[in-house]
């Protein structure tokens, strides 16, 4: 099964997503990509990935350009907000679906509070993404 999860930077939601749903089932082929990725992932989101277990230090961000000729089972995106403000993706589908997250990136504050909202995105999306495998691809 493909599945590419798209957000526009391609440093924090979409990568986080990318590393816990590839945990869920190592079988499965998982991308993310961004309309206007940024150089490298964020450090914070490596950080707090790491204190579950699950390393994404070796991601690199990708536009999502590289995916448009190839098929997905699910394309996703995670941009906060409006969906209408994430990546269309014109590319060959079969569901095309959203799960919107804030963007940790973007919290100001103390170091300990931008590392809360990370932390706290980070568990949303555990949460969401556990929950679409669960109900959409284990077992089917």
């Amino acid at each position: 099964m493909n599945i590419l999860i798209l957000c526009t930077g391609n440093s924090c939601r979409s990568q986080m997503a990318h590393g816990i749903l590839q945990s869920l089932d190592a079988s499965l082929n998982v991308f993310s990509g961004g309309t206007e990725p940024v150089p490298q992932v964020n450090p914070t989101a490596i950080e707090v990935m790491k204190e579950i277990g699950i390393d994404i230090s070796g991601h690199v961000p990708t536009h999502v350009n590289t995916y448009l000729n190839q098929q997905w089972d699910y394309v996703i995106t995670v941009c906060g907000g409006a969906n209408a403000s994430c990546p269309a993706f014109n590319g060959q589908v079969k569901h095309r679906i959203h799960i919107g997250f804030d963007d940790p990136s973007h919290a100001t504050g103390s170091p300990e509070f931008i590392l809360s909202e990370f932390r706290r995105v980070r568990n949303e999306i555990k949460t969401r993404f556990t929950e679409f495998y669960n109900e959409e691809i284990k077992d089917k």
